[in-house]
């Protein structure tokens, strides 16, 4: 059994769509907005907050492979409490959660944003260091300390692995996460700031995640980008 926290988000959905098509059983958990219409057997769609301790240890139950996707993606200063909440205490709990009931792996989706700023004069890469940085974005340093549950996890005999792209596009919520960049080109700004970065399709990003699932690799981060645009 696979468990996929996040299940209605642009990441979840896909993933859960690939995980189908190859006949596994899945568990989809959402919080408010209920998962679309799969048209299968193989998909059990459970309403939980990844804040409810006792709801996730129970969702635990039989399940071997752990996909963590539930996140709040957001820079609205306004909505940093609950984003700090969801990405650094909710992948803790899913953490404490997996180690309770013994899964046998579970990936982790973080972001490039974790790796923190970028520096014009050196290429990112997965061995980038945090910094605090006033500039450094609140979302970015979410999901750097969410990254280190994970690691605590891994130190603690968790068998864990994490990926983290770059802006996701895809079919998704207009209104919430990376989707939203359509609704703002659609838009249009009056200006635009001079600037790179990396862009990677939601089906690439899902496909890695099983593949990476699937192998042998562990304790290890991979950065996921097709193309930097300027």
């Amino acid at each position: 059994m696979i468990l996929v926290t996040g299940g209605s988000g642009l990441v979840g959905k896909e993933l859960i769509t690939q995980l189908l098509a190859k006949g596994k059983q899945v568990k989809a958990i959402y919080n408010k907005t209920p998962l679309p219409n799969f048209n299968s057997n193989n998909v059990q769609q459970i309403q939980c907050n990844i804040l409810d301790v006792i709801g996730l240890e129970e969702l635990m139950n039989g399940v071997e492979q752990v996909y963590h996707c539930a996140a709040i993606v957001s820079f609205n200063p306004k909505r940093k409490q609950q984003m700090f909440k969801i990405n650094i205490e909710g992948t803790a709990n899913v953490v404490n959660a997996a180690l309770e009931a013994g899964v046998k792996k579970m990936v982790f989706v973080s972001s490039v944003a974790a790796l923190g700023r970028i520096r014009e004069d050196k290429p990112i890469d997965e061995t980038m260091n945090w910094t605090e940085e006033t500039s450094n974005s609140a979302y970015g340093q979410s999901k750097y300390l969410a990254e280190m549950e994970v690691w605590r996890g891994v130190s603690e005999g968790l068998n864990a692995v994490m990926v983290n792209p770059t802006i996701i596009l895809g079919n998704g919520n207009w209104e919430d996460g990376s989707s939203k960049i359509f609704k703002s080109a659609y838009n249009e700004f009056p200006w635009y700031t001079a600037g790179t970065t990396g862009f990677v399709d939601v089906k690439d990003v899902a496909s890695a995640m099983i593949q990476l699932m699937e192998s042998d690799v562990t304790a290890q981060r991979f950065i996921l980008s097709a193309e930097n645009k300027t």
